[in-house]
């Protein structure tokens, strides 16, 4: 099973404008923080690359990264039904994978501070660009909170379940494509529940592939 990490599995937006106002404030440049968690999902220096002149990002994307342990992941927070989510995919025997736009340093420091139980992850991409990591680890679904991530969830030839905890809603969602959309990942558990074990009887849309994740 595949989840994106910011505003699907980690609420990341307060640690993310807290690191975006410490680096405005060092190079003596407005960054509206605010504004920059309203559309989370994208690589780091294509949000940079908003505020910042090009030869400017490649400093300011490293001092990001260097702050980021330090003042992010402590102001980081589980969303709701996380846990529980990931819980449910290993109930049924399945693995955990990790796809994301967050540098895999920072998305491990993210994980591990949550205590979140992940078997691999795979980050700095977003997209379709997401879809070999997703196909690779033979994810039969993908889970995330930005239409992208739908576009993601095809490129792996997985199921996409979308989730409207970040900056899209059910319309979005639904004229994106998604398979499946989900309040929260509050409402996961009872879904993949079903999505594993049809009711007898029932015709199941969805066949997990041999060996799924």
């Amino acid at each position: 099973m595949g989840f994106d990490l910011d505003l699907t599995l980690a609420d990341t937006r307060a640690g993310i404008a807290a690191v975006y106002d410490e680096v405005a404030s060092r190079l003596g440049v407005r960054i509206d923080s605010a504004e920059v968690i309203s559309r989370l999902g994208p690589p780091l220096e294509q949000e940079l690359a908003r505020w910042l002149p090009e030869p400017a990002i490649p400093e300011a994307a490293a001092l990001y990264r260097s702050l980021y342990g330090e003042i992010a992941v402590p102001r980081t927070t589980t969303m709701p039904g996380a846990a529980e989510a990931l819980a449910e995919v290993r109930r049924h025997g399945g693995r955990v994978i990790v796809v994301t736009g967050k540098n895999e340093v920072a998305a491990w420091e993210t994980i591990h501070f949550l205590g979140l139980e992940v078997d691999e992850v795979a980050g700095s991409v977003f997209g379709a660009a997401k879809g070999l990591a997703i196909a690779q680890f033979g994810a039969a679904a993908y889970v995330g909170d930005h239409v992208a991530d739908i576009a993601a969830a095809r490129a792996g030839g997985a199921l996409s379940v979308a989730v409207t905890t970040g900056g899209y809603q059910r319309e979005a969602m639904d004229a994106h494509g998604a398979d499946v959309i989900l309040r929260d990942l509050t409402e996961f558990a009872s879904w993949f529940s079903a999505w594993c074990v049809p009711e007898i009887g029932a015709v199941s849309t969805v066949i997990p592939r041999p060996g799924w994740a």
